[in-house]
């Protein structure tokens, strides 16, 4: 008697369970055809099966675990901006001689100006240009003692009639300033920045050697306000491009417009003057 009790209560397990899943199946049809709009041929029969009390509900919850059972969908990443292989500007070509054989710098920033629209000539803006008037003193080897210092101001002559040296970006920086109140001074940024100027339209001047090579010879002197190292190759230009390979300078010093220099080389030397650069923001 035990044994066909228990036979009874597996049968009527099995029937139950297939009886839940049959209407699971049922429901989960009907709601298709019902969202569809294609019901049409549903019987009452099934329909009366479907909302029986007990089966609606358990058909429900197998609809919502497998609903829930879907992964989330992937959160759009919005697309990153690509940087441009290359960029050129067409900026006027200024050459620093013959009046000026030792103002690369100044004779850069006029182009930089013109660039902008500023329509001042390399020797107005020499003229108005901050100097280090310390005058030179030299050692007994001939080697200089004791000078100005280029971040104070240009040190020496630039028209050749005294001996010249230059001048660094801090001081031509205030001069630009002076002319265009959104001046920047990039200098010690990477270089990709100066590559953003020139995708945003805008040139700058960055500090080189005249060999566009690292210096070998490097010059020791004290000025007003400390020591300074450095080299009488230093050469200022505009840069005007760039490309994977090359980037492009316009040299007052070779009169050469968009003049290419291998990058990386170009990159070395920029580094080891200080990574000097100043331009300006369209704001």
């Amino acid at each position: 008697m035990a044994v066909l009790w228990k036979g009874i209560q597996v049968t009527f397990a099995f029937f139950l369970i297939a009886g839940l899943l049959f209407a699971s199946g049922v429901f989960a049809v009907l709601l298709y055809a019902k969202a569809t709009g294609h019901d049409a041929w549903i019987t009452p029969g099934l329909r009366a099966l479907a909302a029986a009390p007990g089966l609606e509900a358990a058909a429900a919850g197998t609809a919502a675990d497998s609903a829930a059972a879907q992964p989330e969908p992937a959160a759009a990443v919005p697309p990153q901006p690509v940087k441009p292989a290359s960029a050129m500007l067409d900026a006027p070509m200024v050459r620093q001689l013959p009046e000026l054989p030792s103002g690369c710098e100044v004779t850069s920033l006029t182009m930089l100006l013109k660039f902008r629209g500023l329509e001042k000539s390399k020797l107005e803006l020499a003229a108005e240009m901050p100097r280090d008037t310390t005058p030179i003193r030299y050692n007994k080897d001939g080697t200089i003692a004791y000078w100005g210092n280029p971040n104070t101001g240009f040190v020496g002559e630039p028209t050749g009639a005294a001996k010249g040296f230059g001048i660094y970006h801090t001081a031509l920086f205030a001069q630009l300033k002076a002319h265009v109140p959104s001046a920047i001074d990039l200098t010690r940024q990477p270089f990709a920045k100066l590559e953003e100027q020139l995708q945003l339209g805008i040139p700058s001047v960055v500090w080189t050697t005249i060999d566009y090579q690292v210096p070998e010879k490097w010059v020791v002197w004290d000025t007003p306000i400390g020591p300074i190292q450095t080299t009488f190759m230093e050469h200022a230009v505009l840069l005007v491009g760039y490309d994977e390979t090359y980037v492009y300078v316009n040299d007052p010093l070779s009169g050469r417009s968009k003049q290419p220099i291998e990058k990386a080389q170009f990159i070395a030397v920029w580094e080891a003057m200080g990574r000097q650069a100043i331009s300006y923001t369209n704001g």
